[in-house]
């Protein structure tokens, strides 16, 4: 049997994490959990709000460690830019002899905050447009991956499908 697997991402909005998700998915099978999709299931206005983002992640923390137990790989579609969180996350994969692969999705912030704030674009196939604000809360967080993470560097600028499967192993 093959162990699960358990990618996070590490990047600031708009810096590519999705689409380099989607890929992972199509080449594994693995489950993607897509943040920005179950926040909007949970919540049809969301805020972003301290409240809800950890009803959200407390949901989507048990949803990674169900699928995790029932032997499934699963791609955790969110910003895990706490170290703290990357820890949280990668000792429930250990609990489940999972293999934790920790992707930085890197991209130039002025090109990322575009992505992110730009009206004109529709951001994952839904109409939430961030605020230029909301971008910095976030980026400013960002903890870039220790040496001991591995973590896997990507290119956001330019995602090439056949160059990640080449890289990731996939």
């Amino acid at each position: 049997m093959i162990s699960p697997k358990l990618y996070l991402f590490i990047g600031y909005p708009g810096a590519g994490k999705t689409a380099v998700a989607k890929i992972i998915a199509k080449h594994t099978g693995a489950f993607h959990l897509w943040a920005d999709v179950e926040r909007h299931k949970m919540f049809p206005n969301p805020s972003h709000s301290l409240e809800e983002s950890s009803q959200l992640y407390d949901k989507l923390n048990t949803a990674t460690e169900y699928m995790l137990g029932q032997g499934k790989s699963v791609i955790f579609d969110t910003n895990f830019n706490y170290k703290s969180d990357r820890l949280k996350l990668k000792a429930i994969a250990r609990k489940y002899k999972a293999e934790t692969i920790i992707i930085w999705v890197k991209t130039p912030m002025n090109i990322a905050m575009d992505r992110a704030v730009n009206s004109q674009l529709k951001r994952n196939n839904y109409d939430y447009v961030m605020s230029a604000g909301q971008f910095h809360d976030i980026a400013k967080k960002l903890e870039p991956p220790s040496l001991e993470e591995h973590a896997i560097e990507i290119d956001g600028t330019n995602i090439d499908e056949q160059e990640l499967v080449k890289k990731l192993g996939l």
